[in-house]
Formats: structure tokens, sequence, C-alpha cells
């Protein structure tokens, strides 16, 4: 028997009433289904007092949800499908992301299409595009304290009523950059859309195997985003003596402190989305954020005399 998941957002009514429905929907096909929400793999923040709070990344993986799962549908906005790659990464299930939010720039469905959809799915009509991930580990000298998979954004940053941050930023073999900034986030390609694009990072296209480097409101006019490639690891040293707050994902994070470190570096674990059709991220870019619309006052073309 053939087997799908469903990961839903519980809190959302319309997620959990076409939750089931779809379970019905597959059951009476003659698959197995498996439901989770997508909340587990909404992670907890280290606390000061007990900074060892970490799940290992393969140990997020709900019960059921294996390699033998020809596909699971993610039902929410982006925090639930970001939530739920963190979640079946690990054992490569792709997913076919349904949108039941409000940007749902990660998305490629929406409800009132899910009946059609599925019907494609489960007939194999679709493609996989592949995007890459971050492992996120915080050290204190050599064990580990948390971590994390990440499809958009690492972010760490100074906690509200503290003064600006100090980093030491070393990518790569190359040598140490110092930042002076109220944060830094680490992006990929995915994330280049989201908090990075924000804080004045370029928008780069999904296959581009690269990172961003990107400061949040810098002490420094020489302090810009960055670029390079993803087979480059990144260490972070916070020069500070309070405490930092990361975050990953913007539903994940742990307090740093002075002494940690953060290291982000490419997983070997992708996403996978379901297509339905071939990927054409400038029509998202164009739909979604509005780039490239054209312009009221476009110029016509004037004949000459």
């Amino acid at each position: 028997m053939p087997k799908a998941g469903i990961i839903y957002n519980d809190l959302k009514p319309v997620a959990c009433r076409v939750a089931g429905e779809l379970k019905n929907q597959l059951a009476a096909a003659g698959w197995d289904v498996c439901l989770t929400t997508g909340s587990s793999g909404i992670l907890g923040y280290a606390n000061p007092s007990s900074p060892v709070y970490h799940t290992p990344i393969e140990l997020l993986t709900p019960p059921g949800f294996d390699e033998e799962m020809s596909f699971a549908v993610v039902l929410g906005g982006d925090g639930t499908v970001l939530a739920a790659f963190r979640l079946v990464a690990p054992s490569g299930i792709p997913l076919l992301t349904v949108n039941t939010g409000h940007m749902g720039f990660l998305t490629e469905s929406y409800v009132n299409q899910l009946p059609q959809a599925i019907e494609e799915v489960m007939a194999g009509k679709y493609e996989i595009e592949e995007r890459s991930m971050l492992t996120v580990r915080v050290f204190r000298e050599d064990t580990v304290l948390w971590e994390a998979l990440c499809l958009n954004e690492m972010v760490i940053h100074r906690e509200p009523l503290t003064s600006m941050c100090h980093f030491e930023v070393q990518v790569g073999r190359h040598a140490p950059i110092d930042i002076a900034a109220d944060g830094v986030i680490i992006s990929t390609p995915t994330g280049s859309t989201a908090y990075a694009l924000s804080a004045g990072g370029p928008v780069i296209t999904p296959g581009v195997q690269v990172l961003q480097l990107v400061p949040i409101c810098p002490h420094s006019m020489a302090s810009r985003a960055l670029v390079f490639a993803n087979s480059d690891p990144v260490s972070i040293f916070p020069v500070n003596l309070e405490r930092l707050v990361m975050v990953v994902d913007g539903n994940a994070g742990c307090y740093v402190m002075p002494s940690d470190r953060v290291h982000v570096e490419r997983s070997r674990h992708r996403a996978r989305f379901i297509r339905l059709q071939p990927p054409e991220f400038f029509r998202i870019l164009r739909e979604k954020l509005g780039w490239g619309l054209p312009h009221i006052a476009k110029p016509t073309s004037v004949e000459l005399p």
C-alpha cells in the first residue's frame, strides 16, 4: 500500500478541516496516511540557566514519515512549510505545499486547487525542485548546545534594550572579519526573499549554489551584504558582554552567550518541493512581491518627423 503524509497548522481551522478531508480522499484511493502538526517542527529556546536544550536533527522526524513515504502535503503558511521541512528533510520526503495563510511565498498551490493537485500528485505528474538547507549549531567549547535545520535563514541579534553588537565572522578559510551591527543574517537563496531582503540583501535565484551574509543595521557604510560559495562554512563569535538571541527560520532558536560559537554550514539534507508545473521564480517574485511589473508611466514609441 502506498504511503502519504499530511502536515498541517492546527491553529488554523481551515487547515484542520482540509487535513481531515484530504485524509479521507487519500484513504479512499488506497493510500496509507500519516498525520502530524507543524508545531512539532517548531523548536523551543535554550534557557540560560539550563543551556543544553536541543533535539538532534535526525530525531525530529514524526513516526511513519520515513523513506517509504511517497510524498507529504503541507497545509498552512510559510511558517508551517519551514517547520515541515525541518521534520522531513532527513527522510528525503517531497512536499506539496498548500497555502492556507497570507503571503504563501513558499507554497505551490491553494486550498481551492487541492483536489485537482492531489490527483496529479497521486498520478506522479509532477517535478521535484531541490533547495539547499543549512545546519546551524551553537557550541560552548566542544559541546553542542543546540542545533537545527534551516531553509531560510539564521539570525543572531541583540536583545531589546541592549547596545549594538560586535561580531567576529569567519567564512571558510578566509581571514575573519569584524562587524558592528544590531545583528547578522546568514541566508540561503530561498531565504534571500525573506528577512535578508528586508535588511538590504540581494534576491538570489534558488539554483545558485551560494549563501549570503547580511549585517542588520550596520554601524559602518563598509559593512554590506556578502555573497559566497555555499561550500564554505561560517563561524560567528559574539564579542559582547551581554547574551544574544539566535533565531532560525523565524520559529526556533536559542540564547547565545559571550563564550559561545555559532557554526553554520550547508546541510547534507535538502528541501524537496513538489512542483506541478516547471518552477518559474520570476513569476513568483512578480505575483508575491510585485517585482518587474510594468511601470504605469512607461513611455510609448514616438514617431520622429
